[in-house]
């Protein structure tokens, strides 16, 4: 018997606490390799697989099975952001107004939908539906060996099935993003204007004139790091799920768990990194 066996019976809580952090650069090393081979693969998936892009992509916007009853990823991110754009109007008027200035709910509409609103649901929406339907959908072909099928078919299962996925996902995110951050907008001005009663023009002043265009690119670029982000995660605990249907279970938990923290953490970081060191004011004179 060897030492490192010995010291395992005689101490497991030691043994195992000593190698945690082997543990852990073990595992970060695998989702490396992971998300380099799923990247990698996005062009011979965009060549071999377009049917299965043109599937799924299907399937992120208008849903597939019961999902399609309710419009897919497409409804669910419309309303989240629709309910966050009428509660940011609601809150900004009512706040605003106690200072006498509810004039600017307009400016608020434009700042904080943008930059803060429309990305975060917009990313946590995608990590709930197509997201958590990814990484069932791995887990359950793992569990059965269909990818082992795969595999001795002689198709390269990360590229169908994962690259495949955030090909997809790529094209989907724009037009998704789109309705998402126009929604936002609706609501906000659906609630000021026709709920609250404050001029149409009097709204469309102050929104437009804080509405810079630069501030929606750099949203649109913060949704697309969250959805390749968020693709990456389901796709890897999926793909590698195990312990039956449980484990699926768990599995997707853990990818809703982890795309969550990554969606504000990708909020904060570039927020930090686009907004955080100019804040736009000039103050020396000269």
């Amino acid at each position: 018997m060897s030492t490192a066996s010995t010291l395992r019976g005689v101490y497991p809580r030691l043994v195992n606490q000593i190698d945690r952090p082997r543990r852990f650069f073990a595992r970060l090393g695998d989702r490396t390799l992971f998300y380099g081979r799923s990247l990698a693969g996005v062009p011979y998936a965009a060549v071999h697989f377009r049917r299965e892009i043109i599937r799924l992509i299907a399937e992120i916007s208008m849903g597939a099975g019961t999902l399609a009853m309710i419009g897919g990823t497409v409804a669910i991110v419309g309303f989240l952001t629709l309910a966050a754009g009428g509660t940011l109007a609601v809150q900004g008027y009512s706040s605003l107004g106690n200072i006498g200035i509810e004039a600017l709910t307009g400016f608020l509409a434009a700042f904080i939908n943008v930059r803060i609103s429309a990305p975060v649901v917009a990313g946590i929406g995608l990590a709930a539906t197509f997201g958590a339907g990814v990484t069932a959908q791995l887990g359950a072909m793992r569990i059965s060996e269909e990818i082992d099928a795969l595999e001795a078919m002689a198709i390269r299962p990360v590229e169908y099935l994962v690259s495949t996925r955030i090909v997809a996902g790529m094209i989907a995110i724009t037009p998704l993003y789109s309705i998402a951050v126009i929604l936002s907008f609706l609501a906000s001005q659906f609630v000021t204007v026709v709920l609250f009663g404050q001029s149409d023009g009097l709204y469309q002043h102050y929104f437009n004139t804080f509405l810079n265009p630069m501030d929606l690119l750099w949203s649109f670029l913060q949704a697309v790091l969250m959805a390749i982000t968020i693709l990456l995660i389901h796709t890897y605990y999926g793909y590698f799920a195990s312990g039956g249907p449980a484990g699926v279970g768990v599995a997707v938990g853990n990818a809703v768990r982890t795309s969550l923290i990554v969606v504000v953490s990708i909020t904060l970081l570039t927020s930090l990194a686009i907004y955080g060191a100019k804040l736009g004011l000039d103050l020396d004179p000269a």
